[in-house]
């Protein structure tokens, strides 16, 4: 089942969403407006740091001699009751949102980046078992921020995500204030996203043993490490990082689950066989599709392996571009047309619940160990899903 991409539908997501445009009252013009995400589903609330990391093993080839790869991490979790007196953070810092918005033809000032659902430092759940850990990677000229829908999702329902920027392709904003924006003169592969990915669980692993990686030793929520599973550690990514995520399971096997949110699946090296459980999750990257690897991806699954299909999907359909882009065609007057090539004819709300649900039951099966009808058949509450193989 899919919905038209009608004006009274779009008026109608902007509405739903809340979109703000507040007033100066000093100068009588309307302030940029406020983008919103839908609310997480899971019954903890939310809290999320961030980690400035620096890979002395590989010197950056752009920066002075000396320089070494440096990159931003968020890490985000489930918190205790107390977390509402802590602020909200940003889906974005003000500096790398307008660059986004700018890149995208929107225009600099024309919204705010919305408000999660993660209160910044807030304690950690108190809890006496230990939690499943899920890395995500970005797409290509992406962000860490463009599946908070998901990453939030999740840390409600107990997990610990986090949630990477590679350097040179993903829109990022520095401790210092230094903004780091894609650039078109490095080339960033799959492969340099799984060698920050692998970077990054070594990390998890200082952080399980009380350390704190983060360069300017900034606290961290007490008894985070305490509660990191090592035993069970997840990971998906978006287009690209979703190539990645394969990879990353390729020479890594600490990842014990993957998740390819419309990946290419192409990379040279390409991916080898897997044993371990992997979903993958289509859009426009489907087996017969131009420029898609998944057919020759897909008999390298050797362990639990599916695939399904979103009809009226297209490859931001499971990311947040789902649910702002419209918000963001509300305001500026984009056409119906434009705005299904961004997002496909799927509806906003429905794609949220698809984004919802569908990772989550991934992970709880095969990090959980608990089972999951959602992903044994179709699904009457999620008609669009069909089961590919």
């Amino acid at each position: 089942m899919t919905t038209s991409l009608t004006r009274r539908h779009l008026l109608s997501t902007a509405l739903a969403a809340a979109v703000a445009v507040p007033l100066d009252a000093g100068r009588g013009w309307a302030a940029p407006a406020r983008l919103t995400l839908p609310a997480p589903t899971g019954p903890h609330p939310v809290g999320t740091v961030s980690l400035h990391l620096v890979d002395t093993s590989r010197p950056d080839p752009v920066a002075p001699t000396g320089h070494h790869r440096e990159f931003m991490v968020s890490i985000w979790y489930p918190a205790g009751r107390d977390a509402r007196r802590h602020p909200v953070a940003p889906w974005m810092p003000a500096a790398p949102m307008r660059a986004l918005l700018e890149s995208a033809d929107f225009g600099a000032d024309v919204a705010s980046a919305p408000r999660t659902a993660g209160h910044e430092g807030a304690p950690l759940l108190r809890t006496a078992n230990r939690l499943p850990v899920v890395v995500f990677s970005h797409g290509a000229g992406g962000h860490r921020s463009e599946t908070t829908i998901v990453v939030q999702e999740l840390a409600s329902h107990g997990y610990v995500v986090l949630t990477v920027d590679h350097p040179y392709d993903s829109f990022s904003e520095f401790p210092d204030g230094r903004t780091s924006v894609p650039a078109d003169d490095v080339s960033v592969t799959p492969w340099d996203y799984v060698r920050d990915i692998r970077f990054v669980l070594d990390r998890v692993e200082d952080l399980a043993a009380g350390r704190n990686p983060d360069v300017e030793r900034r606290p961290l929520p007490a008894g985070l490490g305490a509660v990191l599973d090592l035993r069970r550690i997840g990971m998906y990514g978006w287009s690209k990082g979703a190539t990645a995520t394969a990879l990353a399971m390729n020479v890594d096997r600490r990842v014990r689950a993957g998740l390819s949110f419309d990946g290419p699946m192409l990379s040279q090296p390409p991916a080898a066989d897997l044993d371990r459980p992997f979903m993958l999750m289509t859009a426009a990257f489907t087996p017969g599709a131009e420029e898609s690897g998944v057919a020759e991806f897909w008999p390298l699954l050797h362990g639990w392996r599916l695939q399904v299909h979103a009809d009226g999907a297209a490859h931001g359909t499971y990311c947040d571009h789902q649910w702002l882009i419209p918000q963001l065609a509300a305001i500026t007057g984009m056409s119906d047309e434009d705005l299904a090539g961004w997002i496909g004819t799927l509806a906003p709300f429905q794609a949220v619940r698809i984004q919802q649900a569908y990772p989550l039951a991934f992970f709880d099966l095969h990090l959980r160990h608990r089972r999951q009808r959602l992903l044994e058949g179709p699904s009457t509450a999620f008609p669009e899903v069909r089961f590919v193989a």
